[in-house]
């Protein structure tokens, strides 16, 4: 008889407890990108138990929705995975499992954003006759290239399950309304040269040595603030990674220095493209990872009466997220969750636990 894996052990969560001791929980479930499997096991089987949900699976990805006929239907989304948990090789505590110092909760995922998957499970489990039919999206792969994005598999394969009339995201936002996002893509800025040994370099022509004009460019660029539907979205160009060289005797013949253009989302992804080799002009620019960003939409009544119901001021979200999925199909989008964004993937990861509670009681508020 042939060998057969044991069955894995399932982590148990418990959607009674409070909204932090729920955070440290999943927290403590590890769930890098494309190892999301425990977590979507622990979410699953906690929803199941739900009577008023319908569950459904997807790889690594749970749906949950209410089905009540309610004239208006509310998606609320969240990541599972995070970033690599960080284990450090001096005497300092790994930033898993979790620890709660003072009034915050440390440890990778406090911020990113396993907080507002728990202010999620929380308002799933609570909210039995919402105001509105509820959709709840735990995914995948978020936090790595966008061919993984669970999201993006949902909306390419089953986009009948991301079907809304208002979306919110439980990205970071320090429990505030940020509204829309910015785009994002990456650029290899390529330089060319003539390879020779090094002892000899007249022979040859050095092409990480031209890539300084690059770099030049980068220092004297003046990045712009653009309004957008009333926020200001600031843009930014940067360099994010160099490479060139094959040995240590021997002229380059070709550099790569990698280049993150973050645009504000009044531009196509082709027209921040064309910016790009607008101001790399004379260089090769091989367009790699994109990502259009998403308008504010807050001149939308659903997103009027989020904002109304919360009463909370709305700012631009700085960086990208998964509002701009929804943008795409047409559903109107904000990021509202805990943690403080600037602490995301920090190595002192941590949130105030005031902010889990708050955003719990914000979205009980609203759909209750």
């Amino acid at each position: 008889m042939p060998l057969t894996d044991p069955p894995r052990a399932r982590a148990l969560l418990d959607l009674s407890s409070d909204v932090a001791n729920l955070t440290a929980a999943l927290c403590d479930i590890p769930s890098e990108s494309r190892d999301e499997a425990a977590l979507a096991d622990a979410v699953e089987a906690a929803l199941g138990g739900l009577g008023h949900l319908e569950v459904i699976r997807d790889g690594n990805t749970v749906v949950a929705r209410t089905n009540l006929g309610r004239a208006e239907r509310v998606v609320l989304a969240g990541h599972l995975d995070t970033v690599p948990i960080t284990a450090f090789p001096d005497s300092r505590e790994p930033n898993v499992p979790t620890r709660l110092r003072g009034d915050e909760l440390w440890g990778r995922g406090t911020v990113d954003m396993k907080g507002g998957v728990a202010v999620m499970l929380k308002v799933a489990a609570q909210v039995t006759e919402p105001s509105r039919d509820l959709t709840f999206l735990f995914y995948d792969c978020e936090e790595i290239e966008a061919e993984f994005n669970g999201l993006a598999r949902l909306g390419a394969d089953r986009p009948a399950l991301l079907a809304g009339d208002f979306a919110v995201l439980l990205e970071p936002t320090g429990a505030a309304i940020e509204g829309g996002c910015k785009g994002t893509l990456r650029v290899d800025v390529v330089t060319t040269g003539v390879a020779a040994h090094s002892a000899r370099p007249w022979n040859g022509h050095n092409a990480i040595h031209d890539a300084g004009a690059v770099l030049s460019r980068l220092t004297a660029y003046g990045a712009e603030t653009v309004t957008v539907d009333g926020l200001d979205y600031h843009e930014a160009l940067q360099a994010v990674g160099i490479s060139g060289g094959i040995a240590g005797n021997v002229i380059p013949d070709r550099c790569v220095v990698t280049v993150n253009y973050r645009f504000a989302p009044d531009k196509s992804v082709d027209e921040a493209f064309a910016h790009v080799q607008h101001v790399f002009d004379g260089f090769e620019c091989v367009l790699g990872d994109a990502a259009a960003g998403a308008r504010p939409g807050l001149q939308l009544p659903a997103a009027q009466a989020f904002v109304a119901a919360l009463g909370l001021p709305v700012s631009a979200k700085e960086g990208w997220t998964d509002v701009a999925r929804f943008s795409e199909l047409g559903i109107p989008a904000v990021n509202f969750g805990p943690g403080d964004p600037n602490l995301a993937h920090m190595d002192d990861e941590r949130c105030p636990v005031e902010q889990y509670v708050r955003a719990e009681q914000a979205l009980l508020r609203w759909l209750s």
